[in-house]
């Protein structure tokens, strides 16, 4: 296949078909390898995709030209490989990977040993925990977890959990307009984009097959969380939104959704924390088993 003949286009909701069976039968840690979460970030970031000799791949055209590690059987990858770099060598742009995992450059190197070169970007790894640390909260390094469960409990004694689903869908959306107003997202890009993609989230709730949970306080929609399988072993959390006055609202959402709809899987992928300082702490003072480490692939300097 020439690489003039591949057509690289915008996801749209029927492309779900066609793109997630590969997520399915090739998957990977990294929060960003499901249908729902392209198509949400696709309407903030120039991503297209293309399918290229049996694998899938994305391009972002947000600077210069990359392309997403493919995806689909190893013989496959390294021919879709090197169509890319035919690609970028006919046009005179760099070859660049993005979001590639350690796995991915493990197998690069095999193939093409000493060539390229990854720069692991820390603002983008993924937090991952023991789910049932998450829902039990046990151990002397999460008793301050504990505290604000029972706190948020002994505060508010009317609380509740309950599944996301179409009986309480609509008063997580007005749920949502107020955090954005409280929040004043309108005045920052990408506030107003994370919220963007968490109403759509809610309007594509059933058509993306999300798996939610929501708090209750006095009967009102207090926090609401929205996820969905990113393979067998995880889980992946994809919004998670609440009242900054309800102190313990964060906490006792994670805990509860945790606890009751994802315990078959063996972790919980909370996604990165691009950077930002405090969610940065929040999310290691939770003490992941591990992180799931992207980086940019470029070629060697000869």
């Amino acid at each position: 296949m020439k690489m003039e003949e591949i057509q690289f286009r915008r996801i749209e909701l029927g492309d779900r078909d066609i793109l997630h069976p590969y997520f399915q039968k090739f998957p990977s840690g990294s929060c960003e390898r499901t249908f729902a979460n392209v198509l949400l970030w696709s309407r903030h970031y120039p991503v297209t995709f293309a399918l290229i000799e049996n694998t899938l791949v994305f391009r972002s055209t947000e600077e210069e030209p990359s392309f997403t590690y493919p995806i689909g059987e190893p013989e496959a990858v390294k021919h879709t490989l090197d169509i890319l770099k035919s690609y970028t060598v006919e046009r005179k742009v760099p070859f660049v990977l993005y979001n590639v995992t350690k796995e991915q450059f493990e197998q690069l190197e095999t193939w093409y040993p000493g060539r390229f070169e990854i720069e692991y970007q820390r603002d983008y790894a993924d937090y991952v925990y023991e789910s049932e640390k998450l829902a039990t909260l046990a151990g002397k390094k999460l008793h301050s977890k504990r505290n604000h469960i029972n706190k948020f409990k002994s505060t508010y004694e009317n609380w509740s959990y309950e599944t996301l689903s179409n009986d309480n869908l609509e008063e997580c959306f007005q749920m949502a307009l107020k955090w954005r107003n409280d929040n004043k997202c309108d005045e920052n890009e990408d506030k107003n984009a994370e919220m963007c993609v968490t109403l759509n989230a809610l309007r594509l709730f059933e058509e993306l097959e999300f798996v939610g949970g929501v708090l209750r306080i006095d009967g009102q929609v207090v926090a609401f969380t929205i996820g969905e399988p990113l393979n067998e072993q995880t889980f992946v959390v994809h919004i998670e939104k609440a009242y900054a006055h309800i102190q313990g609202a964060y906490p006792m959402i994670n805990q509860q959704f945790v606890a009751h709809e994802c315990l078959q899987y063996q972790y919980i992928n909370r996604e990165d924390d691009t950077g930002s300082e405090g969610l940065r702490k929040a999310k290691l003072s939770y003490r992941p088993a591990f992180l799931v480490e992207k980086g940019i692939v470029k070629e060697k300097q000869q």
